[in-house]
């Protein structure tokens, strides 16, 4: 598929992003979602980066989308560096597998190369990001407070050598701390949905709590 474009988010997407993202998460980790609450709240944040903020246009129509927060690591000097995480990120249900999300994520990535960024972390399935470059971060030394290696976690480095061996604790953005009552009255906003269990929500329970050793 090569009939589509890559651009910025603009405003009047903004509604439409939400949707995308609410259609793309609904039951999928938990009964519900919060992502379009998420993208909602991540705009006004000042750890977001509107430059890597995408959006992919086929027909007219916006069918995908990434978001980028600022990050930190912190190594075993006490030097902070600031790295990025993206999400949510999703891509219109019919039109996965087909190069949209590659194509996204790979224009981000070289903008982020471009703006200066050494690194990015997430946390995800391994399974979806692998082919994107990201390893465990383990590989790279990356962790969470008390020398803790989830692993969901992964790491994409952007700047060869960055990763030279030492410790590096992994501080995520503060736009990432939901207020479940503010996301449950932003979804009222929405056309009403069933909230349900399915087989997905104990994959992503056992991907979340699982650590390497």
């Amino acid at each position: 598929m090569s009939n589509f474009i890559i651009r910025n988010e603009r405003a009047d997407d903004y509604r439409t992003v939400e949707e995308l993202h609410r259609d793309a998460f609904w039951n999928l980790y938990v009964p519900g979602c919060n992502e379009h609450y998420l993208a909602h709240r991540l705009r006004t944040h000042e750890d977001f980066i509107p430059e890597l903020d995408y959006v992919c246009e086929l027909d007219g129509q916006v069918v995908a989308n990434v978001m980028y927060t600022k990050s930190r690591l912190l190594d075993e000097q006490g030097k902070t560096t600031d790295i990025l995480t993206f999400g949510p990120i999703s891509v219109k249900s019919e039109l996965q597998r087909r190069g949209i999300g590659k194509a996204m994520l790979e224009k981000s990535f070289e903008e982020a190369v471009k703006m200066g960024y050494p690194a990015i972390v997430i946390f995800g399935d391994p399974n979806n990001y692998v082919a994107w470059g990201f390893k465990s971060c383990k590989k790279y030394h990356v962790c969470l407070e008390g020398a803790v290696f989830p692993a969901a976690m992964l790491v994409k480095e952007l700047k060869s050598g960055f990763f030279d061996g030492r410790t590096y604790f992994y501080q995520e953005s503060p736009a990432f701390e939901i207020d479940e009552a503010a996301a449950e009255a932003f979804d009222q906003c929405f056309e009403k949905r069933e909230k349900a269990w399915q087989p997905s929500q104990e994959a992503f329970y056992i991907h979340s709590h699982s650590v390497i050793r």
